[in-house]
């Protein structure tokens, strides 16, 4: 039987670890990264696919002699989004700190012994035969103790100040309103990408057409990067197998 199949084997799996770690995608190579396309969001469907009236009627003052309109175009019109394909302001300014310091700390010990120094005799016949200084007076003893400290603390301070352009993607029975909003922006080659969805309320959105991050249920808010800072940030793909797999 011939040895070097096996040995091929084995050297190609501890090559492989190696292989992984030093691996990047190859389209990055020489490349920046490339902008996502915005056809398959559901914003793009809900700016092209709202339905528009068949006649818009012009906007005409309540009174003769009064320069007031109520249309949404007017001077002092509302003109804060409210259907579907409406495209409002969504400011996140986020500063949150939190500390959490926790300490444990347990201990017990315990000793029990027991002895047979008369029985029918016996004790003293064995300690004859026993070795000096031994004996059945005290024939088993137990002795245990056990100890347990634990101490950890979180600090975290984050802090964020953004402002994005969301559409209203659809208009829910109840009144309540459905946005999704996405932005990329990218700088010499690395590519920051801010998306947020959520649901808000009509009654909460300003009248510069803006609402707070805290006024969204159900928020969704990612601030990322792709691009050559973040692969290297990143660990290797070999380095991030090896943590799951290896038991040390």
């Amino acid at each position: 039987m011939n040895p070097r199949p096996n040995l091929l084997a084995r050297a190609a799996l501890l090559a492989l670890p190696f292989l992984l770690a030093a691996c990047e995608p190859l389209e990055t190579v020489g490349r920046a990264p490339e902008f996502s396309p915005l056809e398959p969001r559901m914003e793009h469907h809900a700016l092209y696919n709202v339905p528009l009236p068949e006649r818009v009627e012009p906007e005409r003052p309540t009174g003769g002699a009064s320069l007031w309109s109520a249309g949404q175009r007017s001077l002092l019109g509302d003109r804060r989004a409210g259907r579907a394909g409406d495209i409002l302001t969504v400011v996140i300014e986020i500063d949150d700190r939190a500390e959490i310091s926790n300490q444990t700390a347990r201990a017990r010990s315990g000793d029990q012994s027991m002895g047979v120094p008369q029985l029918f005799g016996l004790p003293q016949l064995a300690n004859r035969r026993l070795p000096a200084g031994a004996s059945m007076d005290d024939a088993v003893g137990l002795s245990s103790s056990s100890g347990f400290q634990g101490s950890g603390s979180v600090s975290r301070n984050e802090r964020l100040t953004l402002r994005i352009a969301s559409t209203v993607i659809e208009r829910l029975p109840n009144g309540v309103l459905r946005i999704e909003g996405s932005q990329e922006v990218r700088v010499n080659n690395e590519l920051r990408e801010l998306l947020v969805s959520g649901y808000i309320r009509p009654e909460d959105i300003s009248r510069r057409n803006e609402v707070a991050y805290d006024r969204i249920a159900g928020a969704r808010i990612s601030y990322g990067g792709r691009g050559h800072i973040s692969i290297v940030q990143q660990p290797r793909y070999g380095q991030q197998i090896a943590d799951i797999f290896l038991p040390f």
